[in-house]
């Protein structure tokens, strides 16, 4: 196993390049395909719903499959699986831009996210294991999360930017020459390595996880138009449950599960796994929503739909750095807080249907959501460790991560519902249908704020201080200023 002394500082930066690369593509591939849905919807003849597939294919496929990416990487070799998900990305990215038809969008969307599975999880493994020195560990840290939240900010501009000037195809077009050069350096700079004593294959339980996320999802995103009694929407939304409750039961008798629920014993950790399905469900929703709302109902132009995006990515970016300094010093809870509060004015705004009124109005709403995203994503993690022992911080950070792609998943089905039912329900028009769905959109923030209130801590621990009751937490180490 290579460790931090047999690398120079040099190729150990090259090797964080290379992961910050594959975390910048899986996540520019998460909100860079918003922009081109209205190009998509004219070009394929798509339903609405046929939309909600296109991103949810992708992240329901890459919410299920990040455990199981990460244990097969300690198993088989990191930078072999890591090289795998970077061929299977590249060729799915390829095939999307040749796909013919929805139906074979959406199922080269699937091998797009199984690639996608195995670089965020693997190339943190990497790093983790590259970097050993905890100041270091932490740096490296701080610019993967950096990275991680400048793709997801851009991802509306240069997606605007692509389908203006070359097509929609051409915002899968652009992983090609990123993904080959990411595959070159892996085989050229990344050490292979495993864990010395990996975990079981669980595969029972991969497909109850399987089957509760698929039949939930589906059952959302097709009740509205076929009916919520309908024979098929009605068979997943019972399985959903079902499912559910059989993975409690089994995983709780494994030695080694794929999902350990001893975590959630811990009230810090089930609360910031909430906070992450919320704040990832209101920024899916909310780019879903809201490039259909400019280019569709006001008539823009993609290049135009993702500049007025950019008040939104801009927030997003600047509240990035500042949440991180918060949590590092004063502790979650605060960040939490102000994401919660800034989450549900901009939710209130749009839902109360003023913030379409007037353009001033709707980059006041884009701002607040930017900020409370930002906010969001580092003092949930923090959160989510700081009640974490060691040995159980990788199982922590994964279901973490699941959190995160599952609850954008959501907010794109439930979000996209409830537009659907308004449309298919006589109202007057898209911001009349549209405002039930900003309403959840601000509980989702209310609950951000109630979370933070009842599962954080007022203040950062002392570094280095265990938690009460535990053993030395993963988060004794301050979160590192980006």
């Amino acid at each position: 196993m290579s460790t931090q002394a047999e690398l120079t500082r040099r190729r150990r930066n090259l090797v964080l390049a290379v992961c910050c690369t594959s975390v910048f593509l899986g996540n520019l591939n998460n909100t860079v395909l918003n922009v081109a849905l209205p190009a998509m919807q004219r070009d394929l003849h798509s339903p609405l719903s046929g939309l909600q597939w296109t991103t949810d294919a992708y992240l329901i496929v890459l919410a299920a499959l990040l455990m199981l990416a990460g244990s097969a990487g300690d198993r088989l070799g990191r930078r072999r699986v890591f090289q795998t998900g970077l061929a299977l990305f590249t060729l799915g990215s390829l095939l999307c831009g040749l796909a013919p038809g929805l139906d074979w969008l959406i199922a080269f969307r699937m091998l797009q996210a199984v690639g996608a599975s195995m670089l965020n999880p693997v190339a943190m493994s990497i790093i983790t294991n590259i970097f050993t020195e905890p100041r270091e560990r932490a740096r490296a840290i701080g610019v993967w999360g950096a990275v991680m939240g400048v793709a997801m900010a851009v991802g509306p501009m240069v997606g605007g930017v692509l389908v203006q000037g070359l097509g929609w195809r051409s915002i899968f077009w652009i992983n090609l020459p990123i993904g080959l050069a990411a595959f070159a350096c892996a085989a050229r700079f990344v050490p292979e390595s495993r864990a010395p004593r990996p975990r079981r294959v669980d595969p029972v339980g991969q497909l109850l996880v399987m089957v509760l996320l698929g039949s939930l999802t589906y059952a959302i995103i097709e009740g509205p138009g076929t009916g919520w009694t309908a024979p098929r929407t009605l068979s997943c939304a019972i399985a959903a449950p079902v499912a559910l409750l059989a993975l409690i039961g089994y995983e709780s008798r494994r030695a080694e599960p794929l999902v350990d629920l001893r975590v959630f014993r811990s009230v810090a950790f089930s609360g910031a796994s909430a906070m992450a399905v919320c704040s990832f469900f209101v920024l899916g929703g909310f780019l879903f929503l809201n490039t259909l709302y400019l280019q569709n109902t006001r008539g823009l132009s993609a290049l135009h739909a993702g500049l007025y995006l950019l008040p939104m990515a801009v927030m997003n970016i600047v509240t990035s750095p500042l949440s991180g300094r918060l949590t590092a010093t004063r502790g979650p809870r605060l960040p939490l807080l102000l994401a919660g509060a800034a989450t549900t004015a901009g939710g209130a705004l749009l839902a109360a249907g003023a913030a379409f009124t007037t353009d001033a109005l709707l980059f006041t709403a884009y701002v607040l959501i930017g900020m409370g995203v930002g906010m969001a994503n580092t003092p949930v993690t923090n959160a989510a460790m700081s009640g974490m022992p060691k040995e159980q911080a990788g199982v922590a950070a994964a279901i973490v991560s699941t959190s995160r792609q599952f609850g954008q998943a959501l907010g794109v089905a439930v979000l996209g519902a409830v537009l659907t039912t308004g449309l298919h329900g006589g109202s007057t028009g898209y911001t009349q249908a549209v405002r039930p769905g900003y309403w959840v959109v601000t509980a989702c923030g209310v609950a951000i704020l109630a979370l933070a209130v009842v599962t954080t801590r007022r203040a950062a621990p002392p570094v280095g201080a265990p938690i009460a009751g535990q053993q030395q937490s993963a988060a004794g180490v301050r979160v590192p200023r980006p």
